[in-house]
């Protein structure tokens, strides 16, 4: 019996939260508030609707995870100075080594799951991966938003 690309996926998605969960515990972060750090961080001064639409997300559960994330001072949501009637994320100093962490988990556990290939199967990998990824739009909508 031959094993789907969905099934793989899967494996490692779990191993990646898990993975993820352990390292970012210690700041008070979950593998599922990662993605709202590395958004904010990589567009500080966004709008939280911004946020929900680069995310995929419903207002609800992101404005959920904003106060989540300021409780943990991990985000700041201040009121936008252009237009009083909005907010703007930016990270605070603690949210800042979370994404500086996160690029570092990235690699690290690249290299653990990786850890048995060598560099030429590593770069074959990539690229083959980056092949599927182009050719499938849903999956390059995706990939931008982050």
């Amino acid at each position: 019996m031959q094993t789907s690309l969905a099934y793989i996926t899967t494996l490692l998605r779990k191993d990646f939260t898990d993975y993820c969960n352990q390292k970012l515990g210690e700041l008070g972060l979950s593998q599922g508030m990662l993605f709202f750090i590395l958004y904010v961080g990589k567009h500080p001064a966004c709008s939280p609707k911004d946020l929900a639409k680069a995310l995929h997300m419903d207002i609800g559960h992101t404005t959920r995870s904003i106060v989540k994330l300021e409780q943990a001072d991990l985000l700041l949501q201040e009121t936008n100075p252009l237009d009083r009637r909005a907010h703007i994320l930016t990270l605070t100093e603690k949210g800042e080594q979370a994404f500086k962490l996160s690029h570092e988990l990235f690699y690290s556990w690249d290299n653990e799951v990786l850890a048995a290939f060598s560099a030429e199967e590593r770069e074959q990998l990539m690229k083959l991966l980056e092949k599927l990824i182009q050719s499938d739009q849903h999956c390059v909508r995706r990939s931008k938003s982050y």
